[in-house]
């Protein structure tokens, strides 16, 4: 199986914040919004998600 790992929401930096008005995403270490499911190069995968990461190639 072939996962995509790779997004926002999965990076150690994702931060998510519950405003009145709704929610908002945002990179800690960029300061930017973003949403879930976008990508970046200063991609970090957060722990969980490299073992996940790592099951996933032993799977192979």
């Amino acid at each position: 199986m072939n996962k995509n790992f790779h997004c926002c929401a999965t990076c150690e930096h994702f931060r998510a914040e519950k405003l009145e008005d709704g929610m908002r995403y945002y990179c800690a270490r960029l300061g930017f919004d973003t949403k879930t499911t976008y990508q970046f190069n200063c991609w970090r995968p957060k722990d969980h998600i490299r073992k996940l990461m790592e099951q996933d190639q032993s799977n192979k």
